[in-house]
């Protein structure tokens, strides 16, 4: 009994530490005395990667064409893969899920 509840501790332990810290931080040590921040102490850091914009009117012709069998406006716009493969299972969500992509896409919400 006490190993089961021994282990059950060291495991869940385990796992908050685990994921305490699951991204790297970078971190910038300022020598200055001076409590006041300036312009030279703030370090913008740039994303890593952007996403290009995508052109509107290839997803509707997308969304037209081969959107209800094969989900081709939300690989497009690279949507999760799973959620693409139950627009196509649920035949996009029995139209409805196409109808809101549609007016998703022409209000460049999507």
């Amino acid at each position: 009994m006490k190993t089961k509840l021994l282990l059950t501790l060291l495991v869940t332990l385990f796992m908050f530490s685990a994921s305490y810290a699951s991204f790297p931080v970078k971190r910038t040590v300022s020598t200055s005395t001076n409590t006041e921040l300036s312009a030279s102490d703030i370090e913008v850091v740039e994303p890593v990667a952007t996403l290009a914009p995508r052109d509107k009117w290839v997803g509707v012709a997308l969304w037209f064409f081969l959107g209800w069998p094969f989900a081709a406006h939300r690989w497009y716009y690279k949507k999760p893969v799973g959620w693409n493969i139950l627009f196509i299972l649920t035949i996009g969500g029995l139209g409805i899920w196409a109808i809101v992509d549609l007016i998703n896409i022409l209000t460049d919400n999507f």
